[in-house]
């Protein structure tokens, strides 16, 4: 593309849309767990431990693979790969719905965990990366991440409803329903073939390339933290302020708009982060052709640090709750296009999805290590205060290793 056609290439395109209606609803789903967490564990009389573990392996075979499912739609076609990972995803959550022992609703989620990568952020992103123009790229992955965050929004209260008027094994086959119906958008991810010097480079080369830089090592040691963090407020926040927060008063501007419990208000609370996610996102996207992506990342990885630590330090009320979820949405994937982004620019958009999806492996060992040891503290100590304090040091700890990271354009490597 010249640098006349960048210049009016549009933004919003056929495969911007698509990419995120397909976000929106795959998020919509992943996002409403947490809201299942009571009732299936009340059902079967399951740990808190257990229905965690259940969530941390979906999260890790998320990280898996996203990887995989990026080399696939770079071998197969992104298409194909989106294809696979919709029909794994609802297979999944129809089996899911038949569970009734830990062990088989841990084992079925390895299979949601597998969807979700097909629908997500790795295959997704790359599509959008690749037809987007160099001065749309940044923003254009951020509306394709914010849709995600707004099908948060949606999730755990669409959720919440369906549980009042049927059981969640029935609110699985539907979600399983949408996820299919989320494919008659396909046809339109077509993105455009990459520049001639990329095709000439190999899988090999540029994944050599990448590891052997250490700029690539700790974004990767980076995007632990988002995963951790992450993962483990959408998993237990709803129940963390189901029995933590403190009473919704009558009379109170809550409870004078319907939300009279501490139960509807931590589902409201997920869609709050959603919300206020949006905004953070597309204002990450926007800066992040302006400035330096390294010290953007940096910047937001210390907002969440602080969020997160004078949140537990103060007593839990239903106005903190609220200033919470919006403080912490609006840095929440706020880090996504900026972490693509930055791979994107520094090895080119030949195998974005592939090494983009090595990047989020590292995301969901985080997202694995927040929802289990969230429930495995739980159970034993009674609260989430002692996993909540390490989610504010992986914080603090990926703010500094940003800080090193080359942002330069590699140079292609023909292969030989």
């Amino acid at each position: 593309m010249t640098s006349s056609a960048a210049r009016h290439a549009p933004l919003v395109t056929p495969v911007l849309v698509a990419g995120c209606i397909i976000m929106l609803i795959s998020f919509a789903v992943r996002a409403s767990f947490g809201v299942f967490q009571i009732p299936i564990a009340e059902e079967y009389g399951w740990l808190r431990a257990e229905f965690s573990l259940a969530i941390a392996i979906q999260n890790l075979a998320w990280g898996i693979g996203q990887p995989l499912f990026g080399a696939l739609a770079e071998k197969m076609t992104d298409r194909k790969a989106i294809i696979i990972g919709a029909l794994v995803y609802a297979l999944g959550l129809v089996l899911s719905s038949f569970s009734t022992t830990p062990e088989a609703h841990q084992w079925f989620n390895w299979m949601i965990g597998l969807g979700i990568a097909g629908t997500g952020f790795g295959v997704i992103l790359a599509v959008v990366g690749r037809a987007a123009s160099d001065e749309n790229r940044s923003m254009a992955l951020a509306i394709a991440t914010a849709a995600g965050s707004a099908g948060q929004v949606v999730g755990a209260p669409v959720a919440e409803a369906l549980l009042s008027i049927m059981p969640w094994q029935t609110v699985f086959v539907t979600f399983a329903i949408a996820i299919v119906a989320s494919l008659m958008v396909l046809p339109a991810m077509k993105a455009p073939p990459v520049s001639k010097s990329e095709l000439e480079e190999s899988m090999g080369d540029v994944l050599r390339k990448a590891f052997r830089d250490p700029s690539y090592t700790l974004i990767f040691l980076g995007f632990f933290s988002c995963g951790y963090q992450l993962a483990f407020v959408t998993a237990h926040f709803p129940a963390f302020v189901t029995e933590l927060c403190g009473p919704i008063m009558p009379g109170g501007a809550l409870y004078s708009i319907g939300i009279t419990t501490t139960s509807a208000l931590g589902a409201v609370a997920i869609s709050l982060i959603g919300v206020a996610n949006i905004a953070g996102t597309l204002l990450a996207g926007w800066a992040g052709k302006r400035y330096s992506k390294k010290y953007l990342l940096a910047g937001i990885y210390t907002g969440r640090t602080v969020v997160a630590a004078l949140f537990i330090m103060f007593p839990i009320t239903p106005t903190s709750v609220i200033l919470f979820s919006v403080a912490m949405g609006s840095l929440w994937l706020a880090t996504v296009p900026l972490t693509s982004g930055l791979v994107a620019h520094i090895w080119g958009l030949r195998y974005m999805g592939t090494l983009y999806g090595i990047v989020f492996f590292s995301h969901q060992l985080g997202s694995f290590l927040g929802v289990w040891l969230g429930g495995r503290m739980y159970d034993i100590y009674g609260d989430y205060t002692a996993v909540w304090w390490v989610g504010v040091a992986v914080g603090a700890f990926s703010a500094i290793v940003h800080l090193p990271i080359k942002e330069r354009r590699e140079p292609a490597a023909v292969a030989a």
